[in-house]
């Protein structure tokens, strides 16, 4: 059996990790396509290495770009490709412009598309990664949910014949790279850091970057929090601080490079908080028992915010008053799996793939 998997972004590495692992030990041929959607070193070479993630078979480069112009680069650019190696499964992973590009260049090819995260749900219509989503889940032919959350949007949908539980396998990595860190050497990430003693977070989604006063704003908040608050700068970050004349550093705020995956675990694991308005960081500070603050108003993991465990604050409202909020007392129920996603993916896709065919 022949799985070509479409990734391109940095939470779609961390995804690929556990599922390359898996496919080489059912045997499976496993061919990485990665269309270049972050094309920045740090968000893209350094997690292969890092996650021991096998080096991508075909590099398509596409780069940054409007939604449009990029979803449209990557479709022309995969389609010989997906012609070439004629796969039983093409794999697409979670809610990118990667994601939904390579499941239309599929389907236009009748080749069989499985969706890795399917049935994620914001209900948030302005949001592109919502529309990559829904599209790509009403495309597929089978759709590997998460969570049982997720399955019961795909059952909302009438999509549930073709839908199956498969848990996370985000949890599958997270937690073997938790077990492998050192977690008394926050220092080495930042010489100020003291574990219990910092606020991780991360600032990307267009929401909060691309209208300069709110990102003022959301930044003068940051900068007004009593304790260090380190931020790893992503790309687009960093573009449209620097487009609105507005500073990273200062107050609080502690900027620092983007950090390989094993080294945002270990941010993570040893913070008293995370604020942030990355879907999957939110994920993961659950599963290593952090507090987290979401900046956004609604989120795809519902289940993270039982307990507080995570609060919503919207344009950063309530962030001085959320973001240090003493940790829930309540356990964390394990809604994410256990960490054994990845084989049960393998083993689906190797099932479904004589029923789809």
């Amino acid at each position: 059996m022949k799985v070509l998997s479409v990734v391109g972004a940095r939470p779609q590495f961390v995804k690929l990790a556990p599922i390359a692992e898996a496919f080489a030990g059912a045997g499976v041929d496993h061919v990485i396509v990665h269309t270049g959607q972050h094309y920045d070193s740090a968000m893209s070479d350094v997690f292969f290495e890092d996650l021991r993630i096998p080096a991508p078979d075909v590099s398509l480069g596409i780069g940054s770009a409007s939604h449009g112009v990029q979803t449209g680069a990557m479709l022309s650019a995969i389609e010989p490709v997906l012609q070439r190696e004629t796969p039983d499964w093409v794999l697409v992973y979670g809610d990118t412009n990667s994601t939904l590009a390579g499941a239309l260049a599929a389907v236009k090819l009748h080749l069989p598309v499985a969706h890795l995260e399917a049935g994620l749900r914001s209900f948030n219509r302005r949001m592109p990664e919502e529309h990559n989503r829904i599209l790509t889940d009403h495309a597929a032919d089978l759709l590997l949910a998460p969570t049982q959350v997720a399955l019961g949007h795909l059952q909302d949908e009438g999509l549930d014949a073709r839908a199956v539980l498969v848990g996370d396998v985000m949890v599958d990595v997270c937690l073997r790279v938790a077990r492998a860190v050192d977690h008394d050497d926050v220092a080495s990430i930042h010489g100020d850091l003291r574990a219990g003693q910092y606020v991780a977070t991360t600032v990307h989604r267009a929401e909060n970057t691309d209208d300069p006063e709110r990102l003022r704003l959301l930044l003068a908040t940051l900068k007004a929090l009593p304790i260090p608050v380190v931020l790893p700068v992503h790309p687009r970050l960093r573009d449209r601080a620097a487009a609105a004349g507005v500073d990273l550093s200062g107050g609080s705020l502690l900027p620092i490079d983007p950090l390989p995956y094993p080294g945002m675990v270990l941010l993570v694991s040893r913070a008293r908080a995370v604020v942030t308005d990355s879907g999957g960081l939110q994920k993961e500070a659950y599963v290593l028992g952090v507090p987290c603050t979401t900046l956004r108003s609604e989120t795809e993991w519902v289940e993270t915010l039982n307990n507080d465990w995570n609060v919503l604050a919207p344009k950063g409202a309530k962030l001085i008053t959320v973001a240090l909020r003493v940790a829930p007392v309540q356990p964390r129920t394990p809604y994410f799996g256990t960490g054994d996603a990845a084989g049960v993916v393998a083993k689906v896709v190797a099932e479904r793939a004589r029923w789809v065919r």
